[in-house]
């Protein structure tokens, strides 16, 4: 094989210099309002999130395989690790909104968040238990409850969401949104740590599932991929009020099931019981107990058909 000739590196001066004027020109913009060595680092906050999943699952999702006696030790182990990197981040975080505001933040008020996280750790597992509870009624092909803790992306979306929307209601929504970019890099399922979310919650395969940040969904609802639960319109787009900023998404109520490619945008309501067909757009409330379709296909046969099929082909004058 012939080894090409080693090639000099092109001159950089330009490219460096480019950079630097692009550089200049953003802060310029921003004010010089924040510091990025404040911001909380995607890598510590990925390592605490592996801790604290390994504390809540310490067995199926942590490896820990001795007996009774020592898990307490072994979970007790995981949470000072993950809640000390935690607290840390938090602190970061507000030290970073700290360069906006004229008044300093309490010291103590990232070691008072991570307490009351801490707080939050015990309904948390409830809540995921019961997700996993529902995948296993919801979905024929589940094997284990084991299996759908391991292996089913919308699982690892709602524990992430968990945390996620514990630690934003608690204030530190940088943080939170990180842990749920978390989850979106693994799943493809993107679901803001604002969302509220309730109980016994089945994301069925999830790939392209988007939730916003104002949504809220009731108990027991179902959700294949693809589905949007979004805002009509962007932030900056349009003038909106103090209510639309804060009520942007749709309201799903319980026991609603939404079949894969639905698009549901602004502050609509779900009713109970109702189910959304696949690839429906909805801009508008939905009475409980309906149901919501595109129109049935159409099966051609015979001189239909083979018409079709060479229009479709091309073979026709």
């Amino acid at each position: 094989m012939t080894v090409a000739p080693h090639q000099p590196v092109p001159d950089l001066d330009d490219a460096i210099a480019d950079l630097r004027a692009a550089r200049d020109a953003w802060r310029r913009e921003d004010g010089g309002r924040h510091n990025v060595a404040h911001f909380p680092s995607r890598i510590e906050v990925e390592r605490a999130v592996g801790d604290l999943v390994v504390a809540l699952f310490p067995g199926r999702l942590g490896g820990y395989a001795g007996d009774g006696a020592g898990e307490d030790a072994f979970v007790a182990s995981a949470l000072r690790r993950a809640l000390t990197i935690l607290q840390r981040q938090v602190t970061s975080e507000l030290a970073y909104w700290q360069e906006e505001s004229a008044h300093a933040f309490d010291p103590s008020q990232p070691a008072m968040i991570v307490r009351l996280f801490v707080a939050e750790l015990g309904p948390i597992r409830e809540m995921v238990d019961a997700d996993v509870r529902a995948a296993f009624l919801g979905d024929p092909a589940a094997r284990s409850a084991d299996e759908i803790l391991v292996c089913y992306p919308g699982i690892v979306a709602m524990l992430h969401h968990r945390i996620a929307h514990a630690l934003h209601d608690l204030g530190a929504p940088i943080v939170a949104r990180i842990v749920s970019e978390l989850a979106n890099t693994r799943t493809g399922i993107d679901i803001h740590p604002g969302a509220t979310i309730g109980r016994g919650v089945f994301i069925d395969h999830g790939t392209g599932v988007v939730i916003g940040e104002t949504a809220i969904i009731g108990d027991r609802v179902q959700i294949y991929q693809h589905v949007t639960l979004g805002a009509r319109s962007p932030l900056g787009v349009t003038d909106m009020s103090v209510r639309e900023r804060l009520a942007r998404h749709p309201i799903v109520e319980d026991d609603v099931v939404i079949y894969a490619g639905a698009t549901i945008l602004g502050r609509v309501t779900i009713g109970r019981g109702a189910t959304i067909g696949g690839n429906v757009w909805l801009l508008e409330d939905v009475p409980r107990d309906s149901v919501v379709a595109q129109p049935t296909a159409v099966i051609l046969k015979g001189d239909a058909a083979t018409q079709l099929h060479e229009t479709l082909r091309g073979r026709t004058a």
